[in-house]
């Protein structure tokens, strides 16, 4: 899935360890020649929290907007590299609305400046194209169970040259990348998911892309102008459906929904509503960030299970 050689991988226990090693690992090794960070703020709290401690460590910290397709501008990124920028990082794509990165771009921008370049993938390897060369990435997260591996399996992808302190110090496993006895169960897991994911995965998607838009259009139908897209409206995972319910809670559309697993995009605190770190930085009104429901597809939805979703909410 990746197309890069097997000495590139190191595993770990699943995406956040993967994405703290990257961070941290590259922050330590590379120290001597600065100290700035570039990322987004809507990453994964698994690269977000490793940013915020590194800060406490003397680290500077620059969070590039996004637009409100929850899009980076690569332009942002080449106008926020200083002489001591030593890394970005910039998810693939956005585990709440879908949108994909121009990440090949981006790490153009990153190398041409001499500076290493991270995505996380935990949310498209399986479902959209990840292969290393294609991206010109140095540093690339994976989290196994979200391509159907066994939880607590991960893994990082290290370029050829790259150098980064570990994160687990002891003896010499994995090339002296990460100590500790490696679980082969899991490894194993991990590596058959994948071959499984690269059988099908032009088909698969296409077909989770017909899927995501008959629901979107049905939805559509049932609410007209009240529901909103968010998120990129092609550049985009094919299973996720990220949309807003225009002056509803997205929790009250859950609750007529009581078979379908699927979040939303606020959380209620002490009475509060507080919208979705997300939504919030790509600039939605409260009106439809609190509406907000992700509906994600998989490898077993189908098209009956839409009708019945559809058929719920009409009701």
């Amino acid at each position: 899935l990746l197309g890069c050689q097997p000495d590139g991988i190191v595993f770990t226990s699943g995406g956040t360890e993967a994405n703290n090693h990257a961070i941290k690992g590259a922050f330590f090794a590379r120290r001597h020649k600065g100290h700035h960070i570039i990322t987004t703020p809507i990453e994964h709290p698994a690269t977000l929290q490793p940013c915020r401690f590194l800060e406490r460590l003397g680290a500077e910290v620059t969070c590039l907007p996004v637009d409100g397709n929850g899009l980076v501008d690569p332009d942002d990124v080449r106008r926020a590299i200083r002489p001591t920028t030593i890394l970005v990082s910039v998810m693939h794509a956005n585990n709440e609305v879908g949108t994909i990165q121009p990440i090949a771009d981006i790490a153009r921008i990153a190398r041409e400046h001499g500076v290493l370049f991270h995505t996380d993938a935990a949310q498209s390897l399986g479902k959209a194209p990840t292969r290393v060369a294609e991206l010109g990435v140095d540093l690339l997260s994976v989290a196994g169970h979200k391509v159907y591996a066994p939880k607590g399996v991960g893994a990082l992808f290290i370029r050829e040259g790259v150098t980064l302190e570990p994160l687990m110090h002891g003896a010499g496993h994995e090339s002296g990348r990460r100590a500790g006895t490696e679980n082969v169960l899991l490894a194993v897991g991990l590596g058959a998911a994948c071959e499984l994911a690269a059988a099908d995965l032009e088909t698969r998607s296409e077909r989770l892309t017909g899927l995501r838009d008959y629901f979107h259009e049905g939805l559509k139908k049932l609410f007209g102008a009240r529901l909103h897209l968010n998120g990129h409206p092609t550049l985009r995972l094919p299973n996720t459906l990220n949309v807003g319910f225009e002056g509803r809670l997205g929790s009250d559309v859950l609750a007529a929904l009581p078979e379908v697993a699927a979040s939303t995009g606020s959380a209620c605190h002490a009475g509060s509503r507080e919208l979705s770190p997300v939504l919030k930085a790509m600039g939605l009104p409260e009106a439809i960030g609190f509406g907000a429901v992700r509906f994600s597809l998989g490898r077993g939805t189908t098209r009956a299970e839409i009708e019945h979703v559809l058929k719920w909410l009409k009701t």
